[in-house]
């Protein structure tokens, strides 16, 4: 991928174009709140610069922590549409967007933390804390909100099993009545009694 600085007058007219998208993008982002409008805007920032090498973006340059200037658009592009997909509560979009940033950066905290926070809302619990975890160790200035994030995750975590395992207790509960209706022995009633009568009236002819 091209430094900004080698960039022709061209190459660098595309680039312009997709910061002002970008601009755009967080602009409606964080003032209005118009997520639909900033995730068209972060999209058009990314065709724009996708120009710009005959590669994706992403794909060009895969040194972690390589934090070029170009390089570092695109990753806070990526982030703040995961930020805006968390938003919609469209968790698998939002892990896949926060997953492109941690591919330039795999050391962005912000992407890290929307990657854990869309693990858990899929339900990867398993997979969402360790990164919490971890988080929590080295991003001290953001601890609480990592903090709050994890003890909510392990709250719904133990949820999660309680109902699991309180429709296991019904679905064995409902097996164990079948299972008894089946096996358990007639009781002597005049219906059974006249039946076995006739049987054996039928046998001594």
């Amino acid at each position: 991928m091209p430094k900004i600085e080698d960039l022709d007058a061209n190459q660098m007219q595309i680039f312009l174009e997709g910061k002002k998208y970008k601009e755009e993008g967080d602009i409606a982002f964080t003032s209005g709140g118009d997520i639909k409008e900033a995730l068209k805007n972060y999209h058009k920032a990314l065709l724009q610069w996708k120009g710009l090498t005959r590669e994706s973006p992403v794909n060009a340059n895969k040194e972690k922590g390589d934090n070029g200037e170009l390089k570092g658009y695109i990753e806070k592009v990526y982030n703040n549409m995961s930020a805006c997909h968390i938003k919609q509560g469209n968790w698998q979009r939002a892990l896949e967007t926060a997953d492109k940033a941690l591919e330039i950066n795999d050391k962005n905290h912000k992407a890290q933390f929307r990657k854990a926070k869309a693990l858990g809302a899929l339900g990867y619990f398993d997979k969402a804390e360790p990164i919490l975890t971890d988080l929590l160790s080295k991003n001290t200035a953001e601890a609480p909100a990592i903090k709050a994030e994890l003890d909510a995750l392990r709250k719904e975590d133990k949820e999660r099993e309680r109902k699991a395992n309180q429709k296991l207790r019904g679905f064995l509960n409902s097996t164990k009545e079948i299972f008894d209706e089946k096996t358990a022995p007639k009781l002597d009633t005049p219906e059974n009694e006249t039946e076995t009568s006739a049987k054996i009236e039928e046998i001594k002819e």
